[in-house]
């Protein structure tokens, strides 16, 4: 493996990881264009911007269907392909499914180092065995920057569905991972990260939303469930927000965040995603009456990250025991804020508060 930590993945693409997604004010407004669909088995399409669609194919039985890829965020081809699978994989779990088979999807020069593929697709498909999902086939096509991913397809019951569009005022906003991985790995590509920065960023990136996923379905009263990825915190705030009718309040000290994340902003370490997240989502949002949010958080919350955890909306009465039950599994999960009630463009509130 030495030979390929020196590869520098990092070194040969513009932007790595969710950070190199196209910006989601740009994404929006080209979808906006779109004709709406008329199936009715489409139980969950694009319209209001979730992480998978749902199609039913039985009475009891759906079929979730995302694609995820992206270009490296991480040196090591392992390590990438690692990465690739679980952020592909993240969709499924985040609307309450089972991930059953994947497509992979490949990117790579025509003149590539066959043995870093290799370990590229070998990472993948370690990750998609540990979530007992199986790797059917794929596609690939020459490409200067590498690339890779997957099409997952996962199986759900129909009445058991959960989107982004469900949240309830009083419910109580839980995020399952810490934030921070876009800053920390585009310090990588600058030079500035700290070794300890990128293992934890690793680690999380490369951590299963399986048992958060399962968790979910043990509990009563969660209403409303989205991943956090290419977007940022506020961006999938921002979607949860608009997509339930409502406002909500982040306790901006109370959000997680990964060992050197703020460090790496004061360094700045700061994605181009990261600026485009900013200008779609901070439009909508304000600060409470008062309060004070240091500037490294403040941009932190628009960071876009790569393999993220699951951002719940939960009725405060269960909040406690869905919480308890995620710490118990060694997840570093965090109570970050609420659903404040009804909201109304216009209206002169923001759809997000942040305190």
């Amino acid at each position: 493996m030495a030979d390929f930590a020196k590869v520098g993945l990092t070194q040969t693409v513009k932007a790595g990881g969710c950070a190199s997604k196209l910006a989601p004010g740009l994404l929006a407004e080209v979808l906006s264009r779109l004709p709406r669909q008329k199936d009715p088995n489409v139980l969950v399409g694009f319209d209001t911007s979730d992480d998978a669609g749902i199609y039913r194919i039985a009475a009891n039985l759906a079929l979730v269907q995302t694609v995820d890829f992206f270009t490296p965020l991480v040196d090591d081809p392992f390590t990438f392909g690692q990465i690739a699978a679980t952020n592909a994989l993240s969709d499924v779990y985040a609307m309450g499914g089972e991930p059953a088979t994947a497509l992979s999807i490949v990117c790579f020069p025509q003149d590539g180092n066959l043995d870093v593929l290799e370990q590229i697709m070998r990472g993948g498909m370690s990750k998609m065995a540990e979530a007992g999902c199986a790797v059917v086939g794929g596609h690939s096509v020459r490409d200067a920057e590498i690339k890779f991913g997957y099409a997952v397809t996962g199986l759900i019951d129909p009445e058991r569905v959960l989107t982004n569009a469900g949240a309830v005022a009083g419910d109580t906003l839980i995020l399952t991972k810490p934030i921070g991985t876009g800053v920390i790995t585009t310090g990588i590509k600058q030079g500035k990260a700290k070794p300890e920065w990128v293992a934890n960023a690793v680690e999380s990136m490369t951590t299963l939303n399986r048992t958060a996923s399962r968790l979910v379905l043990e509990h009563a009263g969660v209403h409303a469930m989205t991943d956090v990825t290419g977007f940022g915190l506020m961006g999938h705030g921002r979607e949860l927000a608009l997509g339930s009718g409502m406002r909500i309040e982040i306790v901006v000290e109370q959000v997680p965040r990964i060992e050197g994340a703020c460090e790496a902003v004061r360094l700045g370490t700061i994605p181009a995603g990261l600026l485009a997240n900013r200008e779609f989502a901070e439009c909508i949002s304000a600060d409470a009456p008062g309060s004070q949010i240091p500037d490294d958080m403040r941009i932190l919350l628009y960071d876009p990250q790569t393999a993220g955890g699951l951002l719940v909306s939960v009725a405060a009465d269960s909040a406690d025991a869905f919480l308890g039950s995620l710490r118990s599994a060694g997840l570093n999960a965090a109570r970050i804020g609420s659903v404040l009630g009804p909201y109304t463009s216009g209206a002169g509130e923001p759809a997000i508060l942040l305190r």
